[in-house]
């Protein structure tokens, strides 16, 4: 289970919330995960003593109402606090930071920390950070291309070409993402993002060129940090049994389940002669299409359905 420490937390969000550490510096090492087995604990939101956050946020009404409570009445609400499962406590929108929650951060170990920022932004910020970097992953042999704006990964066989199809995708004003090694996250319930591994950025393998670094050789424009993965194409070796498999009219949408999200997949056939690069950008383009509700293979269908029918009322009133 991804997991991140609240010291990490801090130094990636620290310029960006203008986040100072007041208290409770023994817990730097507190971690930060999704709980399968607690589904209702949330990772950051504000005080919350029935559905507890794993970080707990204090704005103006917490603290408002936190400075209002009589001592006794405090010392209790802070004792239920610190019971639950908290990995850290944030005060935002700049407000003092009352002593007796200093204190019992000190007590139990808890990261404090605050910030000039709203506790509305810092919650939005927190809550997109921790979805990426907690974010269920899996790596897949493939190549990862931009492709008209689309997220695609070209899988297939070792010598398949996925690589030389890659250059020439690239040559033809489109993005790598990921060479041999795509991890893929899912940030989202029907979203998975591909990154490329620190060690493989830029890079590209292509047989009997070497290794290319495709930043140097086409330019900036070229490479792309990460993109949402939308579609898979992957590349077979044509031979009969193969064609024959393939579903001509294409009625039923073949898909790959990656991490419980399904992603649309189209089988290209390699074989020589055939221009891969143009059948790629066919396939995106016919996939945006699909998305806009123009469904090619269906008007077809129809059409021919269409034609039948007058054919046969024609033959009916002769």
């Amino acid at each position: 289970m991804p997991s991140i420490t609240v010291r990490k937390l801090y130094q990636d969000n620290c310029q960006k919330l203008n986040l100072a550490w007041v208290a409770g510096a023994s817990g730097t090492d507190n971690r930060i995960s999704n709980d399968e087995q607690r589904p209702t604990l949330a990772l950051v939101g504000h005080i919350n003593l029935i559905h507890p956050n794993r970080i707990q946020v204090f704005g103006v009404a917490e603290i408002d109402y936190l400075n209002r409570l009589p001592p006794e009445a405090g010392r209790q609400m802070l004792d239920q606090l610190f019971s639950l499962s908290m990995a850290a406590v944030i005060v935002a929108n700049g407000e003092p930071v009352p002593s007796q929650l200093r204190q019992y951060c000190e007590r139990y170990r808890v990261p404090l920390l605050a910030s000039t920022q709203p506790s509305p932004y810092l919650m939005d910020v927190m809550r997109i950070y921790l979805a990426r970097i907690l974010a269920v992953s899996t790596t897949l042999h493939g190549v990862f291309l931009d492709v008209l704006e689309i997220g695609v990964l070209i899988t297939g066989d070792s010598a398949m070409g996925k690589s030389e199809l890659a250059l020439e995708l690239i040559s033809r004003g489109h993005g790598l993402v990921a060479d041999d090694a795509v991890e893929l996250y899912r940030i989202g319930p029907e979203t998975l993002e591909a990154r490329c591994p620190d060690m493989l950025k830029d890079f590209l393998e292509v047989r009997g060129l070497g290794i290319l670094n495709i930043r140097s050789v086409f330019g900036e424009t070229a490479v792309r940090p990460k993109k949402a993965l939308k579609l898979i194409i992957h590349l077979v070796k044509a031979n009969d049994q193969v064609m024959q498999g393939l579903d001509r009219l294409n009625i039923q949408s073949e898909t790959q389940n990656i991490l419980g999200v399904k992603v649309r997949r189209v089988t290209i056939p390699v074989a020589a002669g055939r221009n891969l690069a143009v059948l790629v950008e066919a396939a995106v383009r016919n996939y945006i299409l699909q998305l806009r509700g123009i469904d090619s293979t269906r008007d077809f269908i129809d059409r021919q359905t269409r034609m039948m029918r007058e054919q046969d009322y024609a033959a009916d009133s002769d």
